[in-house]
């Protein structure tokens, strides 16, 4: 079975019950559950709380919760902590709880090297990066991979480094420039030994948890999606969030 597990933490340092903001009407987790049910490759989905209060709004809009500590570090030990009570679940998908229209083809798109080949034990996703400012903007990580879309390294910097060039237009011009999507496909083994693991020093450095994986070897395979989302962290995003539904509540 192919699992999608959704983590919410209550306690968010940018945007104070981040889960439960409202946009046109309903929770934020509400809409992310919402989109993401209209993946066809997902078999079910599940959300990963550590509140009470987060709990009851996603059990009355009906979704399969799991309680989890709240000393878990991260959303991935959050979820590793639900997959390893799921004994039919096969791949998990982990999907951002501030990402409330994310679109169903995207999560597919993530999901699909690991049907299609057997050796694809962890894949994500990268959108090209067209404009200067997400280029230079440190919350945005950009990635890097090789010919075999295998990620190389990850980065708050822009990367790769283009030597000899006066402008950001003229980087974005010579050299394709990525930015990494949040989400993440795993064979549940690689998810439960990744979570396993020790913080790494480059994890450290760029505070990415995705290089703890390159670090002790493990490979991530690199969708390019040309579909774009919304993630929520602040209050302008919150702001930004609500202004699209506004102009698009007729087709989502």
């Amino acid at each position: 079975m192919i699992i999608g597990i959704i983590p919410a933490r209550f306690e968010s340092t940018r945007l104070y019950g981040k889960p439960l903001v409202d946009i046109g009407g309903k929770p934020m987790l509400q809409r992310t559950f919402e989109s993401a049910a209209k993946s066809k490759l997902l078999s079910e989905i599940i959300i990963a709380v550590d509140d009470e209060r987060v709990y009851d709004a996603a059990k009355k809009f009906g979704a399969q919760v799991y309680m989890t500590p709240k000393d878990l570090p991260t959303g991935s030990d959050r979820i590793a902590y639900v997959a390893e009570k799921l004994s039919t679940a096969e791949i998990i998908v982990n999907i951002q709880g501030d990402e409330p229209f994310i679109p169903g083809k995207m999560i597919d798109e993530a999901i699909e090297p690991l049907l299609f080949d057997k050796k694809v034990n962890i894949s994500t996703l990268a959108k090209r990066i067209t404009s200067p400012d997400e280029l230079n903007s440190p919350s945005i990580p950009k990635v890097v991979f090789d010919y075999n879309s295998n990620a190389l390294y990850f980065s708050r910097s822009p990367i790769p480094y283009v030597r000899d060039v006066i402008s950001d237009t003229q980087k974005l011009r010579m050299a394709e420039f990525y930015k990494h999507i949040g989400l993440y496909v795993y064979q549940k083994p690689s998810l439960l030994k990744f979570t396993s693991m020790r913080p790494t020093d480059l994890e450290k450095y760029e505070k990415l948890e995705q290089l703890r994986m390159l670090e002790n070897g493990m490979k991530i395979k690199v969708v390019v999606t040309e579909f774009e989302s919304i993630s929520v962290d602040t209050e302008d995003d919150l702001m930004i969030a609500r202004m699209y539904f506004e102009k698009n509540k007729n087709k989502l």
